[in-house]
């Protein structure tokens, strides 16, 4: 954002929002679309590959255990099922082994 008040001489002290900015210069962000791809990239490694199986136990939720005192956070298993429009983990742990599946579902993010 520095960048492109600098390109457009804005000065900080204006009151010019960040919107209004990139409407501007005509760009738009960027940072959670690589988030996003980036881990269901990740997640398909992860579950494509037989030596991450401590990981894939984690991601499943199937560690013995109690869960912790206090509020629950959003679970980064339920930010990708969100983002990609699979209803259960189940079939999203399905469709990363079939790579070219999973591709196609990277694709349409």
């Amino acid at each position: 954002m520095w960048t492109y008040r600098r390109m457009l001489s804005i000065s900080w002290t204006q009151r010019v929002t960040n919107a209004d900015i990139l409407a501007r210069v005509g760009q738009s962000r960027k940072l959670m679309q690589t988030i996003k791809n980036r881990k269901v990239a990740y997640l398909g490694h992860v579950l494509r590959h037989e030596r991450y199986d401590i990981l894939q136990l984690i991601m499943m939720g199937k560690l013995a255990g109690k869960r912790g005192i206090g509020r629950r956070k959003k679970s980064w298993l339920r930010n990708i099922r969100e983002w990609t429009g699979v209803t259960s983990a189940s079939e999203l742990f399905h469709l990363a082994r079939d790579r070219d599946k999973y591709s196609t579902l990277m694709s349409n993010l």
